[in-house]
């Protein structure tokens, strides 16, 4: 759960924590013991040198595990590191185009694009419209088509042009290769 920036880890409950009077019991090797009392679970929990912690808060009677909570925390730890490490991150790029650009121009602008949709980023594509060429937005289309025919050998439109307010804008994706 993220609470402004700041990251909320939800904390199991543990050992003198647990205010349940009975518990369903699973033993460190996965063994269940059934349902049992709370004294009877913590005892078992000391006499192997181990925690008892809740880890099914919400079923009746709650199931709580007898196990290391430090070994289980670094091993939660450890694979959401994992799970991170291996995500990949899209970065959105943009690209501004006029009504009235140059085919070289547009020729560059297209070869800048090419670039970030080869890196794996998407292309926002947006055409801005100014005093009378809002009257004009045909022309914007035909320039963001031609754009898209430049880019597609490295990219495909995710989202057709379309006008919000005075721009008109295409998102690129890269080709799933």
């Amino acid at each position: 759960m993220i609470f402004g920036r700041c990251y909320i880890i939800k904390e199991l409950q543990i050992n003198e924590q647990i205010r349940e009077r009975e518990v369903r019991l699973i033993d460190s090797n996965g063994e269940q013991h059934g349902i049992v009392n709370i004294k009877k679970a913590l005892d078992k929990a000391v006499e192997r040198d181990l925690d008892l912690v809740k880890v099914a808060p919400n079923a009746k009677p709650p199931v709580c595990k007898i196990m290391d909570y430090g070994k289980y925390k670094y091993e939660l730890a450890k694979k959401e590191k994992e799970a991170r490490k291996n995500q990949k991150v899209i970065n959105v790029k943009e690209i501004r185009l006029t009504p009235n650009i140059e085919a070289h121009d547009l020729n560059v602008k297209a070869r800048r694009a090419n670039e970030f949709l080869q890196s794996g980023d998407k292309v926002k594509v947006s055409v801005r419209f100014r005093g009378r060429e809002m009257g004009h937005t045909n022309i914007g289309k035909v320039v963001l088509k031609d754009f898209a025919d430049l880019t597609k050998e490295s990219g495909v439109i995710e989202k057709h042009p379309r006008l919000e307010g005075r721009n008109m804008t295409m998102f690129l994706v890269p080709k799933a290769e």
